[in-house]
């Protein structure tokens, strides 16, 4: 199933201590959201996560799922953030967005014909935004962002700024795979989520077609491989000998490497920004551990791999890694949807 094609996400610190009363207002909030929308692309998608802050706020944060975001790669310096929850909203229609936001956090007092009563915003102060998009035509119609080229070639089939289609079925891990099976949180699923800046008019101008597939995917791969990609990336897991042989390395394969029996571990739901007036990407990821990212993240960074080339530095020649800059980091717990409303309380 293709991702929906416009995003929001709000970010959230509460205005008051948690509480019963508190929770059932955000049940009937979320409840509102589910009443006038269908839970489908055409309709609103929608996820109540809960923040490091908010497992601070009940001392629990040593035993939650999630812990503080961490820097992670020597060569960025993001910002560390921490918020109590997050609102994810997705759908096809920009107009249910607006209308849902409004609707929780401003004056709306319909949301399509149901009655608006409790509002999220009677709980929760609204921090940030993150808004994107994923689909074809919408990056080539964002192309007067910083950080992208004059004329960058990309065409109404393109899907991301960076020109390749990702998030093929066999590179994203299963909703049974990213599930917590035991414990207190079982049923549940932790959510990372990082803001990053693009250099497209690196990645175009200084790249031609098959050295971007080279860094993106792999040197074993030419741009007739990839436009025959369907559902899967059959990569041959020889990062190292490809440092040797080619003296670069790809994005994917790399990250690859960190798969177990074969299946990935992360159920990725990133999509193209121009937040801030630069092209970006939010990368948000769901995995049953934190650790299972943070794993992913460190084989991405291939700092073994300067041992194989001397072409190959911490960014140069290491798949993406020189196109890429990270803003920002924070972490997440996403309850079971009978216990989205204050989790532990």
């Amino acid at each position: 199933m293709l991702l929906p094609r416009h995003h929001l996400i709000l970010l959230l610190s509460l205005s008051s201590e948690p509480s019963v009363d508190a929770a059932r207002r955000v049940e009937r909030a979320m409840r509102t959201l589910e009443s006038a929308y269908d839970w489908s692309s055409d309709g609103l998608f929608h996820v109540l996560a809960w923040g490091t802050e908010y497992f601070a706020r009940l001392d629990a944060l040593d035993s939650a799922p999630i812990h503080r975001p961490t820097v992670i790669s020597r060569t960025d310096n993001p910002k560390l953030l921490d918020f109590d929850a997050a609102l994810v909203l997705a759908s096809d229609a920009p107009s249910h967005l607006r209308a849902a936001e409004s609707a929780m956090f401003g004056g709306n007092e319909k949301l399509g014909s149901v009655e608006v009563v409790d509002r999220l915003r009677d709980v929760f102060d609204v921090d940030e935004r993150r808004t994107g998009f994923r689909g074809r035509g919408l990056p080539v119609e964002h192309t007067d962002a910083e950080g992208i080229p004059n004329n960058p070639p990309l065409s109404e089939k393109d899907r991301m700024f960076m020109g390749f289609r990702s998030g093929l079925r066999g590179t994203q891990a299963s909703e049974d795979r990213i599930t917590i099976e035991s414990g207190a949180f079982t049923g549940g699923t932790t959510m990372h989520l990082s803001h990053l800046e693009q250099s497209l008019d690196e990645w175009f101008d200084a790249l031609d077609e098959s050295e971007r597939v080279a860094r993106m995917f792999s040197p074993e791969f030419s741009q007739t491989d990839v436009a025959g990609f369907t559902d899967a990336v059959p990569f041959a897991d020889a990062v190292r000998e490809h440092a040797r042989e080619y003296n670069v390395v790809g994005h994917q394969e790399k990250v690859a490497q960190t798969r177990r029996d074969g299946k990935p571990v992360i159920l990725r739901r990133d999509f193209n920004t121009v937040d801030g007036g630069h092209a970006g990407v939010h990368f948000l990821a769901l995995q049953r551990s934190l650790s299972d990212f943070e794993r992913t993240r460190k084989a991405m960074n291939g700092w073994y791999l300067r041992d194989d080339s001397p072409s190959i530095t911490e960014r140069k020649n290491n798949g993406i890694l020189n196109f890429i800059t990270v803003v920002s980091r924070a972490n997440f717990y996403v309850p079971p949807r009978e216990k989205r409303a204050f989790p532990r309380l």
